[in-house]
């Protein structure tokens, strides 16, 4: 077992928590993670790789141990998360690195990579999509947000925030709901209960449809640049499905495909066996 150390930066006035581990000689992968989590649900493979590589995972602003700042001080849109975290790994001084992402770390990492392509050595990818066929049907709820945003489509996703809503976000698809740690949910939950948490979330579901746009700049980016790809997908996510994970076989030829039999989550439940893929892969891609 290898030590963490949770940190702090501030980026443009805003104070970023990260978690880090591993020596810093060694090769980097920044962790991105989804929503509704933090650099919490890397927990496991920050204190297992970190004999061999060097891991940084940040909370986003409004996430995890970072500021929340109001939305009088900050634009909750995923251009400027991904600008503050670009600009965090700047301050950081880390200029070559491997993006694992997941969930809203996709949007946010493909920024960076499109930004920054020769900072990228390689992806690793568990549930983080880029292609129209990998949004699910949980999407529903959101599509109507982005059609016409009013007090009805809005109510309709708050039990998205609710304890058994989250619940459901990292249970759903699993082969064994005991085998998830319910520690995580419940943190979520703390999170999202913040004053003006929802509407900072809602923004962020709306500007979702703003994705969808660069998903062809994100595709053109892995045609040209070809990054080494690890996919490490949980194929029963209601969100992004395997279909999200089949599509990048269009357009990257080195790529490690591994599907597993679990949810959203997948490193909750497949930890184990996505930590030894991406030890090994890391180590076969990475010069």
């Amino acid at each position: 077992m290898n030590s963490v150390f949770y940190k702090n930066l501030e980026v443009h006035n805003v104070n970023i928590a990260y978690r880090e581990s591993g020596d810093n000689k060694n090769p980097t992968i920044v962790l991105l993670h989804g929503f509704p989590s933090s650099s919490h649900q890397y927990r496991k493979v920050l204190e297992q790789l970190a004999n061999e590589f060097h891991l940084v995972a940040p909370d986003y602003p409004g996430f995890g141990n970072s500021d929340f700042p109001s939305t009088k001080d900050y634009e909750y849109t995923f251009d400027t998360i991904a600008e503050t975290i670009n600009s965090f790994l700047e301050l950081k001084g880390i200029k070559r690195y491997a993006l694992m992402i997941q969930d809203y770390g996709a949007p946010i990492g493909f920024r960076i990579a499109t930004a920054h392509p020769k900072r990228v050595t390689a992806i690793i990818n568990q549930n983080g999509n880029a292609y129209e066929e990998g949004l699910g049907n949980a999407w529903a709820g959101i599509r109507a947000l982005w059609a016409n945003r009013n007090e009805n489509t809005e109510n309709a996703l708050l039990p998205a925030f609710s304890l058994e809503g989250l619940k459901w976000q990292y249970t759903h698809g699993t082969r064994n709901q005991e085998s998830i740690n319910p520690d995580t949910w419940h943190l979520d939950y703390l999170r999202l209960s913040r004053p003006n948490a929802r509407t900072v979330h809602l923004n962020l579901f709306y500007d979702y449809q703003n994705n969808l746009k660069l998903y062809p700049k994100w595709q053109k980016y892995l045609r040209d640049n070809q990054p080494p790809l690890l996919i490490v997908w949980g194929k029963n996510d209601e969100f992004f499905p395997e279909g999200g994970a089949k599509a990048f076989k269009k357009d990257v030829k080195n790529i490690d495909y591994n599907i597993y039999d679990t949810g959203h989550f997948a490193l909750e439940e497949d930890g184990k066996k996505i930590i030894a893929k991406i030890r090994r892969f890391m180590k076969k891609v990475i010069v």
